[in-house]
């Protein structure tokens, strides 16, 4: 069973990913403040190496803790780097809440609950040594301010954030301070956080690739798990070439195992069965040189047909089992039935 704070780290994670581009490492921080939601801290944060939780820090608690082990060797190097989270984020605690009352200023809003949330860090391509960032902010989900950092502006969607891209587009300084973050500070401890958990973090692990089907008529499923990291690609081929037509690409997800899976469906309702090993799945892992490509064979397609005969068996079984139970013992029951940044103010 989730933990509130394990479900909150969910859904906050979940917010984030929108923003998150698929390349070989990223950094990320999200910053969550709310209002009206019994229960669940004003104020939370959330740090992100390649996707995994690696800090978490809270109004209640007041204090950012590790959440990998190898996160506690950063103290080595850096002995004061847990007291320097503490109090920054301390700082945005205080500025995000009073950034919620402003907010519902400028929307005309008095009570309810409202969650602002900001998003920032960056990214880089091990093989072209390209650096991208980012730096944006939300409020009751959806997009409120943005910075651009190759116009160095801020992008204002509402027009309750015009006062505030005003603001920041003529604060030099504090353009100056994203930018060498995002290009310089944020790269650099990117790097650092991926030297201390290198045994975990830059790892590739091949995934298991198999063919799946419902039923004869149903489409096939290539489907691959126990791969990492998540920067992957799996699509069909025939012939070399790759199709679109009858295809249908899975999203990537998490396994309990820290690892991943994906499937992609082809619909093969109008391709003669003579033909079907003209095609090839083919898995791409970031940091294997070799694609997995495996050859469609009918005769290697787990379908679900021998189960459900299966349980049909064991359900006659049972059913016998419980009449003869009933006669036997003369009970009658009735059953029934329950309704079951940085730290700097916002505006």
């Amino acid at each position: 069973m989730l933990t509130k704070k394990s479900l909150i780290v969910e859904l906050i994670i979940l917010f984030g990913l929108a923003v998150m581009v698929c390349v070989h490492h990223s950094l990320q921080y999200i910053y969550t403040a709310s209002s009206g939601i019994q229960s669940f801290p004003e104020f939370v944060a959330v740090g992100l190496v390649d996707g995994n939780e690696v800090m978490y820090y809270d109004s209640d608690t007041m204090k950012a803790i590790p959440k990998q082990a190898w996160m506690k060797k950063v103290t080595e190097d850096e002995p004061q780097y847990w007291d320097f989270q503490n109090q920054g984020l301390f700082g945005t605690q205080k500025s995000f809440i009073n950034s919620i009352e402003v907010a519902k200023k400028r929307f005309n809003q008095t009570g309810g609950v409202h969650i602002f949330q900001n998003m920032y860090g960056c990214e880089f391509d091990d093989e072209y040594e390209e650096v991208e960032g980012w730096e944006s902010f939300g409020y009751d989900g959806e997009d409120f301010i943005a910075f651009d950092l190759k116009t160095e502006r801020w992008s204002a969607p509402v027009h309750q954030a015009l006062i505030t891209k005003n603001k920041w587009d003529n604060d030099k300084m504090k353009v100056a301070e994203i930018k060498y973050y995002i290009t310089q500070t944020c790269p650099d401890w990117l790097k650092k956080y991926l030297e201390y958990g290198k045994n975990s973090l830059v790892r590739t692990d091949a995934p298991t690739v198999s063919f799946l089907q419902k039923s004869p008529s149903s489409p096939v499923c290539c489907f691959a798990t126990g791969f990492y990291p998540s920067r992957a690609e799996m699509f069909w081929r025939k012939n070399e070439e790759e199709i679109h037509d009858g295809v249908e690409k899975g999203e990537i997800l998490p396994n309990n195992d820290r690892t991943f899976q994906i499937s992609v469906d082809l619909d093969l309702s109008s391709v003669p069965p003579e033909d079907w090993r003209k095609y090839e799945c083919v898995f791409h892992l970031s940091g294997f040189k070799c694609d997995i490509v495996n050859r469609l064979d009918k005769s290697k397609i787990r379908t679900n047909v021998e189960g459900e005969n299966k349980m049909r068996i064991i359900a006659v079984v049972l059913a016998i089992g419980f009449a003869v139970a009933l006669v036997a013992s003369m009970l009658y029951i009735r059953k029934g039935e329950k309704s079951i940044s940085f730290v700097y103010f916002i505006f």
